[in-house]
């Protein structure tokens, strides 16, 4: 994983890193039960690339499911991997299931 994305512990962690971004974020949620393992191990190598490909106009966040459970309710997450594209707070974009680098770079570009 890429350093320039934000791993939270908690809950609260993660509201602090969307607090404190200046620019568009990008929450990869994450989940560690056996369907799952496989897809997201794939999505944090895309995840990661695309945070290092957008430094200064994209704030990454690969967010654990069950370590950040308010998060992943209010954001209507029911499985893994799941996005959602945040500006200013509100969701601006939404996605589900494993993508290519190209696919998410146009789910972004469509929405920065």
């Amino acid at each position: 994983m890429a350093k320039r994305v934000h791993q939270p512990r908690e809950d609260a962690e993660f509201d602090f890193i969307l607090g404190m971004s200046a620019v568009p974020v990008l929450a990869y949620f994450t989940g560690t039960w056996p369907k799952a393992v496989e897809p997201c191990r794939a999505m944090d190598l895309v995840v990661g690339d695309i945070a290092d490909e957008y430094t200064g106009r994209l704030t990454a966040v690969r967010t654990d499911i069950t370590r950040c459970p308010s998060a992943t309710k209010r954001y209507g997450i029911t499985g893994a991997p799941s996005y959602v594209l945040l500006k200013e707070g509100k969701v601006v974009a939404h996605g589900t299931g494993p993508m290519t680098i190209a696919e998410v770079r146009e789910f972004l570009d469509d929405h920065l």
